[in-house]
């Protein structure tokens, strides 16, 4: 009896170290237990490493009093695919690893989890350049990704140095050698800060040098989303649709994951398969795994009943279906970082159980488009099928902001969509140093310098000197200037890249921006109108009296605008269409005529009812 209890024990250790093998050796990414297949983003024998670093130090108690780093951690816990490799460090003061890196199953889940006690702000201090050297340092088979969680500032003890210049060296340090040492060795940080008082600035440089995506979270709802973004950027998938709680699952689907999110007080979700059969967290569908949360639940169905599956109960828009299935979208590699002025070539292309399909499905067409933050599509174009693969280039992007890039796969009975973040920046930012009667321009494109960009920049119609001072900043001189106005200052380029010459406009910097009084461009003739802004408080006038006669002008002209258009899309065309016909003629002379004689008669009959009025003396 023993030694058969030792034979199923080693039995059961030869197949865990075979799992293990097969993991490292056949899968570059796949979401396995919750997220369904992912495109290979490393080579077949290095899938990535995720460490996670959470800033523990006295600052976070304040700047996250939600405890929004935790519930973090407790969606990427739920998140990880099985058997790939995880740690978490935490750090103040001081850098802790209580969880070490190791392979992803029901026990490091576990352990992840009774890690949130500890998680409080409790270190008086943030080193968080020893944080992140710390977590990158351990070697790594694919590539490393950092998540750092923090409200981003740098506050080191003053026993090693004078402050605020012991901060400054170390945030030098961060930026300057160690993030661009990351960079080249295929470590990627996505920051995460949780305050209005983080530096953003060192936020997003650290994750743009390295390639990872920044962002700013103020509430449980935006830190999933961006957590959220940050797991399929590493671990990307297979989505179908899901639309006012319904989803479609096509015949051949392995399996679905739901990732629903809700609020923390909501009605239980129930999930009704096609046949009418209620599921909830209590009983879930057959073999399927169920995990309810505070403000998201998980679930996973193996081999679904093909068919519309509904979920009823209030679910946010960032909830998500993924897909498994032997036909799967795949993409190519998407910047985390793109540039406005710039287009955005897209590849795509379908594989069978990974291996490019061949074959052809009825109607089938690829497709990408970019949508803002909130929803709006900016750009959308249709691949052109080239050999195996769907290609093509979105416009270029000009708005600034975060943007997600969705590429879809359609035919008959068969939808896939790949969703990917992506931040839009101008390839070049400018800052205004009043002190200095200047205005520094600094290259965020990694390929721009002096020899492949030529800034520059336009005040009150006259064009200003720009001279280089590194080989990726320029200071544009500035004349003297009354600091109580305000005023815009035009800013543009000429870049060279990829052997093409665009000419790209950046977002224009206002200075003296607090100034109450202002020049702005004109929006039809880019001449410079003044605009004073007043405000009585004491009988509640917000704006002077010609800033209504303005805005009265400007309705008045969009009020004729309008009817001109109409006039030319409605009025017109059937004017000239009669105008070919005589009968029409014909009719319209007799109608104009009866018109004629009514108004006459009508002036006739007046006439006769007028009655004499003299006015009363005074």
């Amino acid at each position: 009896m023993a030694s058969s209890r030792g034979r199923e024990a080693q039995a059961r250790a030869g197949r865990r170290r075979m799992g293990r093998v097969g993991v490292r050796c056949l899968m570059a990414c796949c979401l396995g237990l919750l997220l369904g297949p992912t495109a290979a983003a490393q080579p077949v024998d290095a899938p990535p490493e995720v460490r996670v670093i959470i800033d523990v130090s006295g600052s976070m108690r304040e700047n996250d009093p939600e405890r929004l780093s935790a519930s973090a951690l407790e969606l990427l816990v739920s998140l990880l695919p099985e058997g790939t490799l995880a740690g978490v460090w935490t750090f103040g003061e001081t850098v802790a690893n209580p969880l070490p890196r190791g392979e992803v199953d029901g026990e490091w889940r576990e352990q992840a989890r009774r890690l949130r006690p500890r998680l409080a702000g409790a270190q008086p201090y943030t080193d968080i350049e020893a944080a992140v050297r710390a977590a990158a340092d351990p070697e790594a088979e694919g590539w490393r990704h950092l998540v750092l969680l923090t409200d981003g500032v740098i506050d080191l003890p003053p026993a090693r140095g004078p402050k605020p210049e012991v901060d400054a060296a170390s945030r030098q340090r961060l930026l300057q050698r160690l993030a661009p040492r990351l960079a080249d060795a295929g470590v990627v940080v996505h920051a995460i800060a949780f305050s209005g008082q983080a530096d953003m600035g060192l936020v997003a440089s650290l994750s743009r040098t390295t390639g990872g995506l920044p962002a700013q979270v103020v509430s449980p709802e935006s830190l999933l989303g961006a957590f959220l973004d940050i797991v399929e950027r590493i671990y990307p998938a297979d989505r179908i649709p899901l639309e006012a709680g319904r989803f479609v699952v096509e015949p051949g689907v392995e399996a679905f994951s739901a990732l629903l999110f809700h609020a923390p007080d909501a009605e239980p979700l129930t999930l009704v398969a096609p046949d009418g059969r209620e599921y909830d967290a209590e009983a879930p569908p057959p073999n399927g795994r169920w995990q309810p949360g505070t403000r998201f639940d998980l679930l996973r169905v193996p081999e679904p009943m093909p068919g519309e599956w509904r979920v009823v109960g209030e679910i946010g828009a960032d909830s998500r279906i993924g897909v498994a299935s032997a036909l799967a979208l795949n993409t190519g590699a998407l910047p985390a970082t793109a540039f406005l002025g710039l287009p955005l070539p897209v590849e795509a292309w379908l594989t069978r159980h990974g291996v490019p399909f061949e074959g052809e499905l009825a109607g089938l067409s690829l497709g990408a488009e970019l949508t803002d933050a909130d929803g709006r599509v900016q750009s959308a174009i249709r691949l052109e099928r080239e050999g195996e693969r769907f290609r093509g280039t979105l416009p270029a992007p000009a708005l600034p902001g975060t943007a997600r890039l969705t590429v879809r796969a359609e035919a008959e009975g068969f939808t896939r969509e790949r969703v990917q973040a992506i931040n839009l920046l101008a390839p070049l930012t400018a800052h205004h140093e009043p002190a200095n009667r200047r205005v520094v321009l600094e290259a965020r494109h990694p390929e721009l310098d002096h020899g492949s960009a030529r800034p520059w920049a336009e005040l009150d119609g006259e064009r200003l000197a720009v001279e280089p001072l590194t080989p990726r900043r320029w200071a544009v001189a500035l004349p003297e200037l009354d600091a109580s106005i305000r005023r815009p200052l035009l800013l543009g380029a000429e870049v060279e890249l990829g052997g093409e010459t665009r000419e790209l406009r950046l977002p224009r910097l206002v200075l003296f921006a607090e100034a109450a009084t202002g020049l702005d461009l004109a929006a039809s003739e880019g001449e410079l109108a003044a605009e004073r802004f007043h405000e009585d408080l004491a009988v509640g006038r917000d704006a002077a009296p010609e800033g209504r006669v303005a805005r009265l002008v400007e309705g008045l002209n969009a009020w004729v605008a309008v009817g001109v258009t109409h006039w030319r899309e409605a009025w017109q065309p059937r004017l000239a269409e009669l105008a070919r016909r005589p009968q029409a003629w014909a009719a319209a002379a007799g109608v104009a005529l009866l018109v004629l004689l009514a108004w006459r008669w009508r002036a006739r009959r007046d006439r006769r009812h007028q009655t004499h009025r003299e006015d009363p003396h005074v």
